[in-house]
């Protein structure tokens, strides 16, 4: 099943927002020994800033924080409710993201997690992204991850299909 479109999230929609990063990050609190950063984000303000998008219909089941830098796209947050996991939501998010990263122009998508949020760990992995640095935090250390984002997908297919003049 292919997820929803991913749009911004509207100012009135805020509440949804809180609550799908409430579901997604609160199993996490005893796992980790605290509030992951994420419970405790200021949704109002991100939404007017135009950071926060959102997936899912009717009702938004996916959330995603993003923040441009000097060449690469911070993922911020990237949330979705435990009762809609495992249906490429997740996956659906970050390609966004890389997407929008590329669109403005920059060459790679970072984010970071809890090193105890093993689960999430292994999924950024398996999306391409490598282990940059790891920083101790209070109750253990936060892992930094990126992943560098080459030429456009379909400007290497278009340019691998047309003739070489031989």
């Amino acid at each position: 099943m292919m997820p929803n479109r991913v749009r911004l999230a509207e100012p009135g929609r805020q509440r949804v927002v809180e609550a799908i990063v409430q579901d997604a990050y609160q199993p996490w609190v005893a796992i980790v020994g605290g509030r992951p950063a994420p419970l405790d984000a200021d949704y109002g303000a991100l939404i007017a800033a135009g950071r926060v998008y959102v997936t899912g219909e009717p009702e938004p089941v996916g959330v995603l924080v993003l923040t441009a830098e000097a060449t690469t796209l911070l993922v911020e947050n990237v949330a979705v409710r435990p009762s809609s996991q495992g249906r490429g939501i997740g996956r659906q998010l970050l390609a966004f993201a890389e997407a929008r990263a590329r669109e403005l122009g920059l060459n790679q998508v970072r984010l970071f997690t809890h090193e105890k949020m093993v689960r999430n760990l292994r999924f950024y992995a398996e999306l391409g992204y490598d282990v940059t640095g790891v920083e101790m935090i209070v109750g253990g250390r936060l892992v930094h991850l990126a992943k560098p984002l080459g030429p456009d997908a379909g400007a290497q297919d278009q340019r691998r299909a047309a003739p070489d003049g031989d």
